[in-house]
């Protein structure tokens, strides 16, 4: 494991759950407006409608939440208009990181995202400075108890996926992003609906970190997080599982 994956099981073991699960929200309820705006506001005919719902379910929101931050974005007009934003740079120890915003002022996003980096020893770049280290790919994740390894990676390479990987925890399929809808919906026809489906940023290769350089790293991706206005955080860092038990206790 490695990289995002490895922060935010770090974040999901650390306390003050409550004001994390508002800041959940918040971004959720952005996302689902903004996907609404952007396409459909039927999850059946909108890809990215049906991710957020998903991610929505899975963090616990509830239904009338759901249906409020979808109503408000198939209107339109009413509410805060987001874009989208995408920054990329060098954390500690060179490691690189791109962050996904939504954000209703660029200007503070953009202040508070080289803030972070600055603050940490880390250094904001252009657009596609570090991006190249990264592929753009589908993820489809299933929780263990939905499928047995072995189905679930058959069913995977034979809806199109490139990579099936699983461990006690889940599975993580992986494709293409033009294959993405095909395999997300031939998986679902077999296993019903996945934990998650979206698009993300994987890191071509990881870069191992002291546990030193781990602690300043996780402290500036914690930042970013904690913002608002930030969606996603992708970098390319592995923590060996020793260190990781450290941190995460």
């Amino acid at each position: 494991m490695a990289g995002h994956s490895q922060f935010k099981n770090i974040m999901h073991r650390k306390g003050a759950q409550d004001a994390r699960r508002a800041k959940v929200f918040t971004k959720l309820i952005r996302e689902l407006t903004t996907a609404a705006r952007s396409g459909l506001p039927d999850p059946a005919s909108n890809p990215r409608l049906r991710a957020a719902v998903l991610a929505a379910r899975a963090a616990n929101m509830s239904k009338d939440t759901v249906d409020r931050a979808i109503k408000r974005g198939a209107g339109g007009t009413e509410g805060e208009n987001f874009v989208e934003v995408r920054y990329e740079g060098y954390g500690p120890g060179g490691i690189a990181v791109i962050v996904e915003a939504l954000t209703d002022n660029r200007n503070r996003t953009a202040s508070d995202v080289r803030s972070a980096f600055t603050k940490f020893g880390g250094a904001l770049g252009e657009t596609g400075s570090v991006s190249f280290m990264f592929d753009r790919v589908g993820q489809i994740t299933y929780d263990a108890k939905q499928a047995g390894a072995e189905a679930m990676f058959e069913a995977a390479l034979e809806a199109g996926a490139d990579d099936c990987l699983s461990d006690a925890e889940g599975h993580e399929v992986l494709c293409q992003t033009e294959n993405f809808n095909a395999v997300r919906e031939a998986l679902e026809k077999r296993f019903a609906d996945p934990k998650s489906a979206k698009l993300i940023w994987k890191p071509q290769n990881t870069v191992p970190v002291d546990e030193e350089r781990a602690v300043t790293l996780l402290k500036m991706l914690e930042l970013l997080e904690d913002s608002d206005d930030v969606q996603q955080v992708y970098a390319n860092f592995e923590i060996a599982d020793d260190v990781m038990r450290k941190l995460s206790a």
